[in-house]
């Protein structure tokens, strides 16, 4: 392929340290490189350096001739007033714009649900980083450097922009560097992956499944001295391998290496146990939601959910902006008291949110780090069974990626991602039976990431995620559902079946306009048509004859949902696998119900 970027010696430094030195790299057509590493070590700044924003202080950039580089900066930017559709396509007229594939497509994905007149300013964070994107995409470059792509995104336009950058350039003749946490969308977009660590810029074939399986081998090799790091990641590469069947199926490594690597490698979690401890802390009885809804004045957020928490539960929670999944959250919490329905949770319950927000830290912000964890609890028990072990407040910082140093830092003067391991650390100590996160993943990178994911496996309690990072759902939940039309679905098909149940629910929607428009412009003559009587006489017996059969089974489905839910009162409350398999089966009724519906309304309008 041929040669885009080159990197030649660079060195750069900051006040307090050497940034890099010696660093050589270069970028050719075809290449999707992920950069990762830990914070502070220097992945934005080298990407700005390549991207020619910054100056490196010794060493050069040099690029092809005629290559345009097009940059996604961490904060999005846009001028006092502006609109959407300025911001993105400018005073570009609309039939210039609207006549290229590319623009249509990347609008299409990203904004069509904005109002192309309205102010940027008044759009949240997600939306805005949408609109930076649109901005980026619809323009021509033949390199796109693109600092944390996702911060901000739901799964959906994750997944709408993975597929984009797979298929931007025709015969890889374009490149792509990004900077990103989010290892579902390094795994998916990247063919290499490079690591910053110690001045240095280390490169790895493929994704992140490749990478972790080549740093572990690595590791192994060099006999390194960072046991704890080596392990961490041996054990994630052991959940790639074993608990991701979507990643697994993909030849992105050598399977005969990985097993060999993870032979020894216990499963993640131990369900068993981990459900025996959550028992003896919970009883049997955590949260039970019975036909719970909320209403907001005339808004009607969620109704008829029918959820029983179990304790050792590990669930996360999808839904589109405003869907509902904090009100959600609030219901389990207790936050929030339902407008109909009710409910129920056990006399030992002690729920614990990671907000979004940094609360918890607001009194101790002139306190040292070491003082305030020091204030809770002088141990903290991870692991199970013969591998239980008990940290000290100083350990447990440790393994979350606090220095020596770090523990006389006024919290203050921390980091936002050190504040946010340090917000999740004073909630655990607490000893919460039940935890809820709240967009946990924000400001960490992969190695911290992974961190936490160790210490989740361990935690024995009921856990609710709701994020916006598919990995680590994947990765420390077992079960996932989803807010979909005010109700709360069972996902046995995980991700891959919420995005694919809102690319249905889209798809009706657009019919549903272009039908509405139809009718519009349709002439007063033809709205008076009897649509019944334009059916031959075969077609509306056959009509009728089906819309007869959909009222009786809809009258059956709901006498069974009925039936199902009585019953499940009568049922054994510790044995979770059969409350779950029925909660599943009122859920699989309640679909067929909603596509039965459906389809009366269509048969109804059918037969006037």
């Amino acid at each position: 392929m041929a040669h885009l970027l080159g990197a030649e010696g660079l060195h750069l430094e900051v006040p307090t340290k050497v940034v890099f030195d010696s660093v050589t790299l270069g970028v050719a057509e075809g290449d999707r490189i992920g950069i990762v590493g830990r914070n502070g070590d220097g992945k934005s700044s080298l990407l700005m350096m390549l991207a020619g924003r910054r100056d490196p202080d010794g060493g050069k950039v040099t690029v092809r001739s005629g290559t345009r580089i097009g940059v996604l900066d961490q904060e999005d930017r846009f001028d006092d007033g502006e609109t959407v559709g300025h911001a993105i396509v400018g005073d570009v007229p609309e039939y210039e714009w609207a006549s290229d594939a590319r623009a249509r497509d990347v609008i299409a994905g990203l904004v069509a649900d904005l109002d192309w007149e309205a102010p940027v300013d008044s759009l949240s964070g997600g939306q805005r980083r949408r609109v930076a994107l649109a901005r980026l995409l619809v323009g021509d470059w033949e390199i796109l450097a693109l600092d944390e792509p996702t911060n901000h995104l739901d799964v959906e336009a994750i997944a709408w922009l993975a597929d984009h950058l797979k298929r931007r350039w025709p015969a890889n003749s374009g490149a792509m560097l990004a900077v990103t946490h989010d290892r579902w969308f390094l795994d998916e977009v990247a063919n290499a992956t490079w690591e910053v660590h110690d001045r240095i810029v280390e490169p790895f074939e493929g994704g992140y499944a490749a990478y972790i399986l080549q740093r572990v081998e690595r590791d192994r090799q060099a006999a390194t001295i960072e046991q704890k790091r080596q392990n961490l990641a041996r054990k994630e590469l052991a959940w790639l391998r074993r608990g991701a069947p979507a990643r697994t199926s993909k030849p992105k490594f050598r399977i005969d290496a990985a097993n060999a690597l993870i032979a020894d490698v216990p499963e993640i979690r131990n369900a068993t146990e981990l459900k025996s401890l959550a028992v003896s802390r919970l009883g049997k009885e955590v949260v039970n939601l019975v036909e719970a809804g909320v209403q907001y004045g005339d808004r009607l957020v969620l109704e008829d959910v029918d959820w029983l928490l179990a304790p050792g539960e590990r669930t996360g929670i999808l839904g589109v902006n405003g869907a509902g999944k904090s009100t959600l959250l609030g219901l389990i919490s207790g936050a929030v008291e339902p407008t109909s329905g009710r409910v129920k949770r056990g006399k030992t319950v002690k729920v614990a949110t990671l907000t979004q927000r940094l609360d918890e830290l607001e009194e101790h912000l002139n306190e040292p780090v070491r003082v305030v964890i020091g204030r809770l609890r002088t141990s903290f028990t991870v692991g199970t069974g013969s591998k239980a072990q008990d940290l000290t407040p100083g350990q447990m910082l440790e393994q979350m990626g606090f220095s020596s140093a770090q523990l006389s830092t006024p919290v203050k003067d921390l980091s936002g991602g050190q504040k946010r391991r340090l917000q999740l650390l004073l909630i655990l100590l607490d000893q919460p039976n039940v935890l809820i996160l709240d967009e946990p993943t924000n400001d960490l990178d992969t190695d911290i990431l992974a961190a936490i994911e160790d210490l989740l496996d361990s935690w024995p309690g009921t856990l609710i995620v709701v994020s916006h990072d598919r990995y680590f759902i994947e990765r420390v939940t077992d079960q996932q559902y989803a807010i979909l039309d005010r109700k709360l679905r069972h996902l046995p098909g995980g991700i891959d079946e919420y995005l694919e149940r809102r690319a249905a629910q889209e798809g009706a929607k657009a019919a549903g306009t272009s039908q509405g428009a139809a009718k519009a412009t349709s002439s007063a003559a033809s709205q008076t048509v009897d649509t019944a009587s334009a059916l031959s006489g075969a077609e509306l017996r056959a009509a009728e004859k089906e819309l007869s059969a959909v009222e009786r089974k809809m009258e059956k489905l709901q006498k069974d949902i009925v039936k199902s839910r009585d019953g499940l009162a009568e049922l054994d409350q510790s044995d979770y696998q059969l409350l779950g398999v029925e909660m599943a089966k009122i859920t699989a009724f309640e679909d067929e119900v909603a596509a039965l519906e459906e389809r009366w309304l269509e048969l109804s309008e059918l037969l006037g």
